[in-house]
Parts: C-alpha cells; structure tokens; sequence
C-alpha cells in the first residue's frame, strides 16, 4: 500500500484519536466492577459470567492483530470506520439485551469492532509522523492508556450501582463522535492489490491464541495441548503458504523479539499489578469497589499528566536509555509496595504512581524500539504482534498472580514494614521481575537502537 508523505498532520489529530482509544480502554475495564450485578441479574456463577471480560479479552487480542495485518493491505481511514462503526453498533444492542446470551453477543461484537483502535493508533504516529516526533506522540497515548484504565472502574462502578450496567454500553457510544474528524484528517490512501490475506493462517493462529488465553485463564491442559497443536499447524502453514498471515522472517528479526519479550516482561509485571493490588486492598483493608477505585485513581492520574514526558524523553535520549531509567523507577516502586503492603492505606496510595508513571515511560519507549526496527510493508502486521504479546502478557500475568495470591506465604516477603502478606511478597517478585528485564534491555536492545539507526540512514 501506497502511503502518504509525512508532512504535518492536521492538528487535533492526535487528541480525536486519544479520545477514540479512552473509550476502547475504558470499555475493556469498567465492566468488571459490573460482573457481580450481572450475575445477580441472569443468576450466574463466577465463572460463567466472567467471560463478559475473559470473551471480550480473547477477541480484543485477536482483533487488534487482524487490524494490523489488514493496515498492511487497506487505507487505515476505511478501516477505523468499519471498526468504529462496529463498536457503536454493538455498544447500542448491548443496551437493550435482556439475556446473558444476547449480552455475550454484544461483548464480542464491541471487542472486534474496539480492537481497531490500539492497532491504528499505533500505526498512525509511525506512518503519518516524522520520527523526531513520534516519540511524542506515542507518549500522549501511553498517557491516555493510563488515564482510561484508571477512570474505568471508577466509572463503571458508579454507573452501575447508581443507574444500572446496561448503561455502561451507553458510555462507548462517544466514541463515535471523533470518527468525522478522524476521516479528515487522515492522508488519503490506496489499497495495495494482488496479495490476499491468508485467512487459513490467521484462522490457525486465532484459534491457537484463543486456546492459550483459555488455558491460562481456566489452568486447563486440554486447552494447552490444543493450543500447541494449532500453533504448530500455524507454523507449517506459514512456511507453506504464498504470502502467509505472518511471515515468520519476521520472527527472525532478533531485534524485533528482543523488544517483544522485554515488552511481554514489562508488562506481566504491571497488569500484575492492576490485578493484584485490587484483591489487596479488598481483602487486607476491606475497602468496598468505590473507595479502591479512589486508592487507585491518584495513581492513574498522574501517568496520564507526566506521562507524556517519556515521549520527550525518547526523542531526546533514544528508547534504550529511557527503558533503564522507568525499569529503575518501577523497580524501587515496587520494592516500596512490598514494603508498605499491610501499613496505611494512603501509604499504598504514595506509592502507586511510582509504578504507574514509570510505566507509560516504558510503554512509549518499548513502542517505539519496536517500530523502527519493522521493515515498512510490515508495520501493520508487526505491530499487530506487539499487541498481541501484550494482551497475552495480560492474560497470563492474571492468571498468575491471582492464583498465587491465593497461598499463604506472607513469612517470604522480607520487605514487610507492617503485617507481612503473600500481596507484599508477589510485589518483591515482580520486583525481581523488572530487574531482571532491565538487565536485559541493557544486554539486548542496544541491538535495536542500532538497527533503527541503520534503518533511518538507509531510509534517507
């Protein structure tokens, strides 16, 4: 596909599409505060109602990297208008579903319809935006991705307990507000022609996806097994096939998996994080849903306002230096959370936005390490990939924690300023966790600053 030149994009773009993807976040979050009212209302247990979230995961994931693949082929104006469209569609049946069934319906319609956002908006700032601003660009959305996630509990919780959930579907229909100023100001494209998405592979590869989140979720080795199986057949498939859903010369760009494992790293140990600390403060403090949600919302908010400085920080410093620097941070912020877990409240409080901020730093660094190392006519497919992983990172750090939250091993956490608790000691893991991820960012993505600089002189 033909794109246009990156001459200055029209301004007020990057905040329509801030506003698109606060919503696509914000829609993933805020329903888990409303899972137990909509089992109370269809009389459902646990675990058939959570997959109001576990389905809506699994399509999100999958979604987000077929977006990423079709940006390769199609304008990204005509996709984000399918996507959009699809969103408010669904976002406007789910309002009026009166069975769990029909509820799933619409979930699943919304996920595939959001999913378009964090693959487009990715891909906008690197195809439309010249590389000394990227960085920038890329911060404000690692910002709003913190803002959104935050506000969504807070949100959903006091909509569904002052209205009722359904009108939580009601919230996302704003999204569709930007889309008349997304389509103009994004450049004009042509499609490219002659290759077809191979939708055997990316079928194989969905189902093997979907396989493994279901494993984790659910700890089953049948689902395991299966996803092994379809990854294989994936695999054959894509050495087979003529233009296949993934070419796996792709994932021979070690400076490509670098990124991908320190991302998959990083992030295992901050959805952890927002997994964990929740339980946490539910269980340790007996804190009810709406005053979490204010533990938490400091936190939040100050991602999205210093957030935007790791943009800056990027283009200034280069990717590799800002990753060391907020895997610092998020280190020493996680070593003071295993430490004050179990003491006061607003200890925890403190604390908190010493992981966030760092946080959405890492997220724009590691984006944009990860990009400049893609050969152009695989952007959309490489980053398609680089959601992916995280989603998976996502789903398989939930899994984890919550499971492990769940033994009593609060003698190991020898952090423990107040009550010692298994919470303090998963914290100091994770701890480990990062350290362990900046020693290799240090070891392996020199590697990637250096193809990226190769990569632009070549461009120039």
């Amino acid at each position: 596909m033909q794109h246009a030149q990156k001459e200055a994009p029209p301004k007020g773009l990057v905040a329509a599409l801030c506003f698109v993807l606060f919503f696509s976040v914000m829609n993933a979050t805020m329903f888990n505060v409303a899972l137990p009212a909509i089992a109370t209302d269809f009389r459902l247990g646990s675990s058939t109602v959570s997959w109001v979230v576990t389905g809506y995961s699994v399509l999100y994931a999958l979604g987000s990297l077929l977006f990423g693949k079709l940006a390769d082929k199609y304008p990204l104006k005509r996709l984000i208008t399918t996507g959009l469209l699809l969103f408010a569609a669904a976002s406007a049946f789910g309002f009026f579903a009166d069975s769990f069934a029909w509820l799933l319906v619409a979930r699943f319609a919304q996920a595939a319809g959001a999913s378009c956002v964090p693959a487009l908006v990715m891909l906008i700032p690197i195809r439309f935006f010249p590389a000394e601003r990227r960085g920038r660009v890329m911060g404000v959305i690692a910002s709003t991705i913190a803002f959104s996630s935050g506000v969504g509990p807070i949100l959903g919780g006091f909509v569904a307990g002052q209205f009722h959930w359904n009108g939580l579907f009601l919230i996302s229909l704003a999204a569709l507000a930007a889309l008349p100023f997304i389509r103009r100001a994004l450049p004009a494209e042509t499609a490219r022609s002659g290759e077809k998405v191979d939708l055997l592979g990316a079928g194989l590869l969905g189902a093997g996806v979907a396989s493994l989140m279901l494993a984790v979720t659910q700890f089953s080795l049948l689902w395991l097994l299966a996803a092994v199986l379809l990854t294989g057949l994936f695999v054959l498939r894509a050495s087979r096939a003529p233009n296949p859903f993934i070419r796996l010369s792709l994932l021979r760009n070690s400076a490509f998996v670098n990124g991908l494992i320190a991302s998959f790293a990083a992030l295992f140990c901050v959805f952890g994080i927002f997994i964990l600390t929740p339980l946490m403060l539910g269980q340790l403090y007996d804190l009810d849903a709406r005053m979490i949600g204010f533990v938490l919302f400091p936190a939040a908010m100050l991602a999205a306002l210093i957030g935007r400085a790791g943009g800056s920080l990027v283009d200034r410093r280069g990717s590799r230096y800002t990753l060391m620097a907020a895997l610092l941070a998020m280190g020493a912020g996680l070593l003071a959370l295993s430490a004050v877990t179990g003491t006061r409240v607003w200890l925890i409080a403190l604390v908190l936005p010493l992981i966030n901020v760092p946080f959405t730093f890492v997220q724009t660094a590691l984006a944009k390490a990860v990009s400049a190392v893609l050969p152009q006519e695989q952007t959309g497919i490489g980053m398609g990939i680089y959601n992916l992983v995280n989603f998976l990172s996502g789903a398989i750090s939930g899994a984890i924690v919550s499971k492990a939250a769940e033994f009593d091993g609060g003698h190991l956490n020898i952090t423990a300023l107040g009550d010692r608790s298994m919470y303090g000691f998963i914290y100091f893991a994770l701890m480990l966790i990062v350290l362990a991820t900046m020693i290799w960012v240090y070891a392996r993505i020199e590697r990637t600053a250096s193809h990226a600089k190769a990569g632009r002189q070549a461009e120039r």
